[in-house]
Protein backbone atom coordinates (compact mmCIF):
# COMPACT_ATOMS: atom_id res chain seq x y z
CA UNK A 1 0.00 0.00 0.00
CA UNK A 2 1.63 3.42 -0.84
CA UNK A 3 1.67 6.19 1.71
CA UNK A 4 -1.02 8.10 0.04
CA UNK A 5 -3.91 5.43 0.58
CA UNK A 6 -2.86 4.60 3.48
CA UNK A 7 -3.91 8.01 4.27
CA UNK A 8 -6.58 8.05 3.01
CA UNK A 9 -7.68 4.28 4.84
CA UNK A 10 -7.05 5.85 8.15
CA UNK A 11 -8.92 8.88 7.33
CA UNK A 12 -12.18 6.74 6.01
CA UNK A 13 -11.47 4.89 9.40
CA UNK A 14 -11.39 7.51 11.58
CA UNK A 15 -14.75 8.77 10.09
CA UNK A 16 -16.28 5.59 10.72
CA UNK A 17 -15.04 5.43 14.43
CA UNK A 18 -16.22 9.19 15.07
CA UNK A 19 -19.51 8.55 14.16
CA UNK A 20 -20.27 5.02 15.36
CA UNK A 21 -21.79 4.31 18.72
CA UNK A 22 -21.04 0.58 18.71
CA UNK A 23 -17.47 -1.03 17.51
CA UNK A 24 -17.31 -5.17 18.16
CA UNK A 25 -13.86 -6.50 17.41
CA UNK A 26 -13.58 -10.61 16.18
CA UNK A 27 -11.13 -13.02 14.55
CA UNK A 28 -12.58 -14.69 11.42
CA UNK A 29 -9.66 -16.70 10.59
CA UNK A 30 -10.89 -19.85 8.64
CA UNK A 31 -14.21 -18.48 7.16
CA UNK A 32 -14.37 -18.67 3.81
CA UNK A 33 -15.61 -15.85 1.41
CA UNK A 34 -19.16 -17.35 0.83
CA UNK A 35 -19.06 -16.79 4.78
CA UNK A 36 -17.73 -13.03 5.35
CA UNK A 37 -20.42 -12.34 2.50
CA UNK A 38 -23.13 -13.75 4.47
CA UNK A 39 -21.43 -11.66 6.96
CA UNK A 40 -21.43 -8.57 5.55
CA UNK A 41 -25.40 -9.05 3.87
CA UNK A 42 -26.62 -9.34 7.83
CA UNK A 43 -24.98 -6.28 8.70
CA UNK A 44 -25.67 -4.33 6.02
CA UNK A 45 -29.35 -5.47 6.02
CA UNK A 46 -29.40 -4.99 9.99
CA UNK A 47 -27.93 -1.36 9.47
CA UNK A 48 -24.09 -1.87 10.57
CA UNK A 49 -20.90 -2.97 8.62
CA UNK A 50 -18.02 -4.84 8.18
CA UNK A 51 -14.35 -3.55 8.19
CA UNK A 52 -11.63 -5.26 7.62
CA UNK A 53 -7.92 -3.40 7.87
CA UNK A 54 -4.22 -3.65 9.29
CA UNK A 55 -4.33 -3.84 12.31
CA UNK A 56 -1.78 -0.86 12.88
CA UNK A 57 -3.76 1.65 10.68
CA UNK A 58 -7.29 0.95 12.54
CA UNK A 59 -5.21 1.84 15.87
CA UNK A 60 -4.07 4.75 14.04
CA UNK A 61 -7.27 6.00 13.15
CA UNK A 62 -8.75 4.71 16.38
CA UNK A 63 -6.88 8.08 18.14
CA UNK A 64 -9.35 10.56 19.38
CA UNK A 65 -12.48 8.60 18.76
CA UNK A 66 -14.89 7.37 21.49
CA UNK A 67 -14.26 3.53 20.69
CA UNK A 68 -10.44 4.17 21.33
CA UNK A 69 -10.46 1.57 23.82
CA UNK A 70 -10.95 -1.34 21.68
CA UNK A 71 -7.25 -1.18 20.09
CA UNK A 72 -5.49 -3.52 22.23
CA UNK A 73 -8.21 -6.08 20.91
CA UNK A 74 -6.69 -5.83 17.41
CA UNK A 75 -4.53 -8.98 17.20
CA UNK A 76 -4.57 -11.01 14.27
CA UNK A 77 -6.99 -11.79 11.71
CA UNK A 78 -9.41 -9.36 12.82
CA UNK A 79 -12.75 -7.47 11.88
CA UNK A 80 -14.41 -4.40 12.92
CA UNK A 81 -18.75 -4.58 13.12
CA UNK A 82 -19.51 -1.05 14.11
CA UNK A 83 -23.57 0.34 13.66
CA UNK A 84 -25.01 3.52 15.00
CA UNK A 85 -27.90 1.14 16.26
CA UNK A 86 -26.05 -0.09 19.98
CA UNK A 87 -27.88 -3.44 19.75
CA UNK A 88 -27.05 -4.12 15.41
CA UNK A 89 -24.12 -4.79 15.54
CA UNK A 90 -23.42 -7.17 18.11
CA UNK A 91 -26.98 -9.31 17.85
CA UNK A 92 -25.61 -10.10 14.23
CA UNK A 93 -22.31 -11.02 15.54
CA UNK A 94 -23.69 -12.81 18.30
CA UNK A 95 -25.85 -14.89 15.92
CA UNK A 96 -23.02 -15.09 13.59
CA UNK A 97 -20.65 -16.52 15.69
CA UNK A 98 -23.23 -19.32 16.89
CA UNK A 99 -23.78 -20.63 13.24
CA UNK A 100 -19.90 -20.10 12.73
CA UNK A 101 -17.55 -21.83 15.20
CA UNK A 102 -14.22 -19.79 13.27
CA UNK A 103 -15.71 -16.50 14.13
CA UNK A 104 -14.92 -15.75 17.34
CA UNK A 105 -15.66 -12.27 18.95
CA UNK A 106 -13.05 -10.56 20.66
CA UNK A 107 -15.29 -7.83 22.80
CA UNK A 108 -15.52 -4.37 21.96
CA UNK A 109 -16.92 -0.68 22.74
CA UNK A 110 -19.95 0.82 23.13
CA UNK A 111 -19.31 4.86 23.37
CA UNK A 112 -16.13 5.02 25.71
CA UNK A 113 -16.94 1.62 27.16
CA UNK A 114 -15.26 -1.47 26.35
CA UNK A 115 -16.97 -4.40 26.37
CA UNK A 116 -15.42 -7.90 26.67
CA UNK A 117 -17.50 -10.83 25.16
CA UNK A 118 -19.83 -10.84 27.97
CA UNK A 119 -21.01 -7.98 27.52
CA UNK A 120 -21.23 -8.20 23.87
CA UNK A 121 -24.04 -11.00 24.71
CA UNK A 122 -25.42 -8.70 27.46
CA UNK A 123 -25.76 -5.61 24.76
CA UNK A 124 -27.14 -8.41 21.91
CA UNK A 125 -29.66 -9.90 23.86
CA UNK A 126 -31.65 -6.09 24.59
CA UNK A 127 -34.39 -5.56 22.02
CA UNK A 128 -33.36 -3.23 19.03
CA UNK A 129 -34.48 -0.02 18.65
CA UNK A 130 -38.04 -0.47 16.02
CA UNK A 131 -38.63 -3.09 19.00
CA UNK A 132 -38.82 -0.62 22.04
CA UNK A 133 -40.60 2.22 19.68
CA UNK A 134 -42.96 -0.50 18.77
CA UNK A 135 -43.85 -1.13 22.83
CA UNK A 136 -43.82 2.22 23.28
CA UNK A 137 -46.59 2.84 20.88
CA UNK A 138 -48.20 0.21 22.02
CA UNK A 139 -48.20 1.47 25.66
CA UNK A 140 -49.27 4.81 24.59
CA UNK A 141 -51.92 3.20 22.43
CA UNK A 142 -53.34 0.68 25.23
CA UNK A 143 -54.94 3.84 27.45
CA UNK A 144 -57.15 5.02 24.46
CA UNK A 145 -58.45 2.55 23.36
CA UNK A 146 -59.27 1.54 27.53
CA UNK A 147 -60.75 4.52 27.45
CA UNK A 148 -63.21 4.01 24.36
CA UNK A 149 -63.99 0.39 25.79
CA UNK A 150 -65.12 2.06 28.99
CA UNK A 151 -67.48 4.82 27.11
CA UNK A 152 -69.12 1.89 25.10
CA UNK A 153 -69.70 -0.08 28.24
CA UNK A 154 -72.22 1.52 29.84
CA UNK A 155 -74.41 1.98 26.47
CA UNK A 156 -74.56 -1.80 25.94
CA UNK A 157 -75.45 -2.82 29.63
CA UNK A 158 -78.34 -0.23 29.50
CA UNK A 159 -79.19 -1.76 26.40
CA UNK A 160 -78.89 -5.63 27.43
CA UNK A 161 -81.24 -4.49 30.52
CA UNK A 162 -83.88 -3.17 28.85
CA UNK A 163 -83.33 -6.02 26.14
CA UNK A 164 -83.73 -8.53 29.40
CA UNK A 165 -86.99 -6.65 30.83
CA UNK A 166 -88.65 -6.46 26.99
CA UNK A 167 -87.61 -10.54 26.51
CA UNK A 168 -89.04 -10.97 30.38
CA UNK A 169 -92.68 -9.22 30.12
CA UNK A 170 -93.34 -10.95 26.56
CA UNK A 171 -92.89 -14.45 28.36
CA UNK A 172 -95.58 -13.94 31.19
Amino acid sequence: MERAAKKDAVEALNGVFKTTSVAIVAHYSGLTVAQMQKLRAQMRQAGASVKVSKNRLAKIALEGTDVAGIGPLLKGPTVIATSNDPVAAPKVAIEFAKANEQFVILGGSMGKTVLNVDGVKALASLPSLDELRAKLVGLLVAPATKLAQLSNAPAAKLARVIQAHASKGEAA
